[in-house]
């Protein structure tokens, strides 16, 4: 559904991403993990539409997007649930789905999808008239991902979901991840957190330096290899 090939991106003349290739099949979790600084945001903020795409190509169910703008790629079937900023502090829980389904709006199915959205998130239906900056990390993060959802993508892209989480919300979120990919979304997931990604992913890239060092299968990949990988970016 998604792919990048020897793509060359950043911001402004600074060149971040140096020929990644990359691919999402449909149905797929794939998850890109990488120590601070490897590209991991970059990559993900080029698929959607926000840095400068030097060479190489992004294709998105066949045709290339390079130069859409996000609003134009959410129409198209992809959303993005970036590591912050978001969530709407000030507005309910509610208001915040609605927010995420802004390309639809005058959608009447906004509504149901709201509710649908409650059945797997059943956590912030307790708090749907809540303003979001009273949920704790955790509900903050699944609102997120909900409001990503409200757009009916059929790629969700995910930027460090449980970052700041503890143990127990960071299983309980990627739980909810499971649940997203059985509900027919695919995702792409940029995780630091090897052993959260390689339960729920069904391939993996390791991104180091703004290049992919490895791709595996997620069954076949060590957590001890990983974590070899990232030690060595800081050598």
């Amino acid at each position: 559904m998604l792919e990048a090939s020897n793509l060359r991106s950043g911001y402004g003349r600074i060149e971040v991403l140096h020929g990644v290739d990359l691919r999402v099949e449909r149905g797929e979790v794939v998850a890109v993990l990488g120590p601070n600084g490897a590209g991991k945001t970059t990559l993900l903020n080029t698929l959607f539409g926000l840095t400068n795409v030097y060479s190489g190509s992004v294709n998105y169910e066949g045709r290339s997007i390079v130069g859409l703008k996000p609003h134009e790629l959410v129409k198209l079937g992809l959303s993005y649930a970036p590591q912050l900023g978001n969530v709407f502090s000030e507005l309910t829980v509610v208001e915040n789905l609605v927010m995420g389904a802004y390309v639809r709006i005058r959608d009447p199915g906004v509504k149901r999808d709201v509710e649908e959205v409650f059945k797997l998130f059943p956590e912030l239906e307790k708090r749907r008239n809540q303003k979001a900056k009273t949920l704790s990390g955790g509900e903050r993060q699944m609102l997120a991902v909900a409001r990503a959802l409200m757009s009916r993508p059929r790629v969700l892209l995910l930027d460090e979901p449980t970052s700041g989480l503890s143990p127990k919300a960071g299983s309980a979120l990627m739980s909810k991840i499971r649940d997203v990919r059985s509900s027919g979304v695919t995702i792409l997931l940029v995780e630091q957190n090897v052993r959260r990604a390689l339960e729920v992913a069904d391939r993996v890239y390791v991104l180091i330096g703004g290049r992919i060092v490895r791709e595996s299968p997620a069954s076949e990949l060590k957590i001890e290899e990983v974590e070899k990988l990232f030690l060595s970016a800081k050598a």
